[in-house]
């Protein structure tokens, strides 16, 4: 499980689906939910929730078969798991339980590592009373999921999200530590382009425990750096690994943008990587290519400048 990835360079994760029809999830919208007879809402969730736990089986071969030893899991797996007042879901879940088991140890027996990283709706920190609360409902769901799979309540097994609403990284500090001990203890934090640059959430990293999951396309845009080469970004992956346990777990995210270093938008492949991620054993892609991305960068990776 603690293994690092091995000298020849580092390991690149597949994030939750693929360009190509091989690894793809099935979902059901809200309205149609509630359009059904509770009865018709319990067979529609298992039909589906069975249909992508074998999905995600079939993703740990596609990872394991192209060498893929990091894969970020899809947060829509099973929805509607986090209703309010609505236990269909859950108790569909653990009747399910064993095939979930089954597919996480297929990528435990694969050496693939298995990470997530929830909708951004997600906001611990808000300070709004009812957002807080079904924040929390959503994030425990998430750590249910990941508890069934048998991933271990280790920042190895990621549960990621960003800072939440910005101005708030004391209220963000302050309740890391009463979380579940399902959520607190695979917990990690995401620097974003707008609300939270890793100079904000360092602090709340250090304070409670938690590994800072460095992204430097979002950090150039934060701060409006010409590229990813500034001297800034090698600071921030030496600083956040700092918050890693053990130091060869940790995780960063790679991503271009379309049009320069200031676009928002993820390019297809990855045309440049820093070089300040020379030694980083761990890059989560976010490339709109996909495995293709992942494909391009193992065959050849762009030259370190």
């Amino acid at each position: 499980m603690t293994a690092a990835p091995n000298a020849d360079g580092p390991a690149y994760g597949l994030v939750c689906l693929t360009t190509g029809p091989e690894v793809r999830f099935r979902t059901i919208t809200l309205t149609r939910y509630r359009a059904l007879t509770p009865t018709a809402r319990e067979g529609a969730l298992l039909d589906l929730y069975a249909d992508n736990i074998t999905r995600l089986r079939a993703a740990a071969t596609f990872c394991q078969e192209r060498g893929i030893r990091l894969y970020r899991l899809s947060s829509s797996l099973f929805p509607m798991l986090d209703l309010a007042g609505d236990d269909t879901g859950a108790a569909v879940l653990t009747h399910l339980a064993p095939q979930l088991t089954r597919a996480g140890q297929a990528f435990t027996d694969a050496g693939i590592r298995v990470l997530m990283h929830p909708e951004q709706f997600i906001v611990l920190n808000s300070d709004r009373p009812e957002v807080r609360g079904s924040s929390l409902r959503a994030i425990s769901a998430h750590a249910r999921v990941m508890d069934d799979l048998g991933l271990t309540r280790t920042p190895w097994n990621l549960l990621l999200l960003h800072g939440g609403k910005g101005g708030r990284a004391a209220e963000l500090r302050d309740l890391i530590p009463d979380l579940p001990d399902a959520v607190r203890l695979r917990l990690g934090l995401e620097n974003d382009e707008r609300a939270y640059s890793p100079r904000d959430l360092l602090p709340v990293c250090e304070a409670t425990g938690t590994p800072l999951v460095f992204d430097a396309h979002h950090h150039v845009i934060h701060d409006r750096l010409p590229d990813q080469e500034h001297p800034s970004v090698r600071e921030w992956v030496l600083s956040a690994r700092r918050t890693w346990t053990p130091p060869d777990w940790q995780v960063v995210h790679l991503s271009n943008g379309i049009d320069g270093p200031q676009d928002r938008r993820h390019s297809r492949l990855i045309t440049h990587l820093p070089s300040a991620y020379h030694d980083v054993p761990w890059i989560e892609v976010e490339a709109k290519g996909k495995e293709e991305a992942l494909a391009a960068l193992t065959a050849a990776p762009p030259a370190l400048t």
